[in-house]
């Protein structure tokens, strides 16, 4: 009787876990046809359909569910062989990661830098977006793994605490206020500059304002650290950055006894990868991550 082959068994467990078929066979390198495949001759080879095909989208089975947990306890086992006998083997293939703009602005350089030079064959390909969106696409399998503000409130995601980042009040020299306000007053006479809703400092802010009973009347929202510093160079509000930047932008700093409280990051990835690319990652962010100002926005 044939047995299941580790190909078949991945291309199962990465359909049953992605989003769909189409980011599931990007995941193992292959055409869609060729996943599907896979998962057609393993389900001859145990006699019985794993994927319920008659609606919108295929979802698994009885027995699909039932194979779930037996095929990652494989695939895992394989991993850890694999990484028994050479743990410092070069990676090859792509490898899509998530990181916030404030990443992007300080240690991603220097962390694909150190990538290529220890896997030259591994194609590297980061997206930068806001905390929610990576963790949404990371959790539907587009992504290799993301570092986040935060740990993970998903169950089908771990988190591994990586750095954290510090941050200042700051505002121009010149706006009215600066040298004696602290920086709730300051935001009841301008506005506040800041990002999104669903950048990982929302929270941050929001606790702020919150344990120091402040409101922000005129919000001015951007997804960019970079064109926040900017407008706050120009005078058009008040708002936090990196503790290392305000003097280095020739900010002022304000609120010094209303500190923010530090926002810690987190390298995560989806339960049951067990990928040597994941490790070689994180071990590779663990020697980068610093979130201390960059040199190009000090120009």
């Amino acid at each position: 009787m044939p047995h299941p082959s580790i190909k078949q068994l991945e291309a199962f467990w990465w359909a049953a876990t992605c989003a769909n078929f189409t980011t599931a066979a990007d995941r193992v390198h292959v055409s869609v046809s060729s996943l599907s495949k896979r998962i057609a001759e393993l389900e001859s080879v145990l006699g019985q359909p794993l994927f319920d095909r008659s609606g919108h989208r295929a979802v698994l089975t009885e027995a699909g569910e039932r194979l779930l947990p037996a095929a990652l306890d494989v695939l895992q086992a394989m991993a850890a062989l694999g990484q028994a006998v050479d743990v410092r083997a070069a990676l090859t293939g792509r490898c899509r990661f998530g990181v916030g703009d404030l990443s992007a602005l300080t240690w991603l350089p220097a962390f694909v830098a150190a990538a290529r030079q220890a896997h030259p064959r591994l194609v590297l390909e980061p997206l930068v977006d806001v905390g929610s969106v990576l963790e949404r696409r990371l959790d539907d399998g587009e992504l290799d793994f993301a570092v986040i503000a935060g740990r993970s409130s998903r169950s089908s995601l771990l988190s591994q605490p990586i750095g954290a980042a510090h941050f200042t009040w700051a505002a121009a020299s010149g706006l009215p206020g600066a040298g004696r306000m602290g920086a709730g007053a300051l935001l009841q006479r301008h506005a506040l500059v800041t990002l999104p809703p669903g950048a990982g400092t929302t929270r941050l802010l929001d606790d702020w304002l919150l344990a120091h009973r402040v409101t922000a009347p005129e919000r001015i929202l951007c997804n960019s650290w970079g064109a926040v510093a900017g407008m706050l160079r120009a005078g058009v509000g008040v708002g936090f950055l990196p503790a290392g930047w305000v003097h280095t932008l020739g900010l002022r700093a304000v609120g010094g006894r209303t500190p923010l409280a530090p926002l810690h990051y987190a390298y995560q990835w989806r339960r049951g990868d067990t990928r040597a690319l994941v490790a070689a990652m994180l071990r590779l962010a663990q020697a980068q991550v610093d979130f201390s100002a960059p040199p190009a926005l000090a120009a």
